[in-house]
């Protein structure tokens, strides 16, 4: 699932740390967009051993989910995301950040991220039930401001758009994956997402 469609053309060639952040965005909304298949369960043990130390937040989060996700097979991966995130009703795990900034579903927050899209030239793609505030979905616009804009005014765009639809309510969704009863791998993905985005915020904060 993605549920932005990119019309803007791709940019110029990345630094090496600008990759690694877009690479760090694909692999979030890989997590969280549909359940982890036998090939990206694969993935993730190598990602781990290229990205994983035990020097850094991130780092460890890396080896918690390399490993997480060796301890886990594909149907385990389909049953568990559909318990957390899919189940009629209310599931689990919201993924959603309007439940977490408004205490609803599409309410204002999914209205300003709506116009904040149209500006950046983005829209929600063909055939795409979920909101545009799901974490795959930002993940997605993320991924594509940082390879389309490594400039000056890129970066200012990336900020201007962290900070408004992912800072003030990723916390959150950490705490409640953290906090998933009976599960094994989703809230393992929890440290990655912290740690990530907790550096993002902070070199944000410093520009």
């Amino acid at each position: 699932m993605s549920a932005v469609l990119e019309r803007v053309a791709a940019a110029p060639q990345l630094s090496d740390e600008d990759k690694a952040r877009a690479e760090h965005y694909a692999v979030l909304s890989r997590l969280f967009s549909r359940a982890a298949d036998a090939g990206f369960l694969r993935q993730l043990p190598a990602l781990a051993a290229s990205w994983g130390n035990a020097e850094s937040q991130l780092g460890r989060a890396w080896l918690i989910l390399g490993d997480a996700a060796k301890a886990i097979d594909a149907e385990a991966a389909e049953e568990e995301y559909t318990r957390l995130f899919l189940t009629i009703g209310r599931p689990e795990v919201m993924l959603f950040g309007s439940f977490y900034i408004a205490g609803f579903l599409m309410e204002e927050p999914v209205v300003e991220l709506r116009a904040d899209l149209a500006e950046l030239g983005l829209g929600r793609r063909l055939g795409i039930t979920e909101s545009e505030d799901h974490i795959a979905a930002l993940c997605d616009v993320m991924r594509h401001l940082i390879v389309t804009g490594p400039d000056a005014a890129g970066l200012a765009r990336q900020q201007a758009f962290f900070t408004r639809h992912l800072a003030p309510w990723f916390e959150a969704l950490c705490d409640a994956l953290e906090r998933a009863p009976e599960a094994n791998f989703y809230p393992r993905t929890a440290a990655l997402v912290r740690a990530f985005f907790e550096i993002e915020r902070l070199s944000f904060d410093m520009l």
